[in-house]
């Protein structure tokens, strides 16, 4: 089995699909190893265009899924990035490339576990610019807000606050809103007001927090 032919065929398969457009996404999936962020047992599966399990209830998010966020937030090198659920890093991983060694990517995870695999996973690929943090997502990370881009990981009830308040004016906000039907939801920020676009139907775990969804 060669990895590597099947990460290319279904890169292929997205561009040809429309989810994927820039060649900063396709060389940032191109280069980073999927199989690295999941359990050994499901490696087999790394390009398989789906959700993996991950442990404590979460998913590694499919492929197509991950270059289709970082399309709509339209990274660029050297902006300074919050993402909400670290999960297995993967996902941060994606960013950290297309941002760059200028760039920074700040992850939250509720999750200790997690976010500790995450952090090593992400160190020993060489991923510096990545900081894990383990705390409340749904609250942002004040410390080194404000960001130039915001996404989330999982759904939430609604755009928490914090989130926003934490977001540069002229910035872009992507994540799952609802419980049962879920809508992607990109917000723009121009100075007071709030421009939003629905990307449509979507599956994620909830986010839970203070401003997500209770703990189950």
């Amino acid at each position: 089995m060669d990895l590597d032919e099947e990460k290319r065929r279904v890169i292929e398969k997205l561009i040809r699909e429309g989810y994927i457009k820039s060649k900063r996404v396709i060389d940032a999936l191109m280069k980073v190893p999927r199989e690295e962020f999941i359990p050994e047992h499901l490696r087999k599966y790394a390009y398989v265009d789906t959700p993996l399990d991950i442990g404590h209830g979460q998913t590694i998010s499919a492929i197509h899924m991950v270059g289709l966020m970082s399309e709509l937030l339209d990274l660029k090198p050297g902006m300074k990035v919050l993402e909400i659920g670290t999960g297995c890093g993967y996902h941060a991983a994606i960013t950290a490339e297309i941002v760059g060694k200028e760039g920074l990517v700040v992850s939250i995870e509720r999750i200790p576990e997690l976010a500790e695999k995450a952090e090593k996973t992400l160190r020993k690929l060489g991923y510096d610019n990545v900081i894990v943090v383990v705390g409340d997502g749904t609250l942002g990370y004040k410390p080194l807000a404000p960001y130039d881009r915001i996404y989330v990981t999982a759904a939430g009830p609604k755009i928490p606050k914090a989130l926003i308040e934490q977001l540069k004016d002229g910035g872009k906000l992507l994540m799952p809103v609802g419980k049962y039907l879920q809508k992607l939801v990109l917000v723009e920020k121009k100075g007071d007001e709030l421009i939003m676009k629905d990307y449509g139907d979507v599956a994620f775990v909830p986010l839970i927090g203070k401003e997500g969804f209770p703990q189950y």
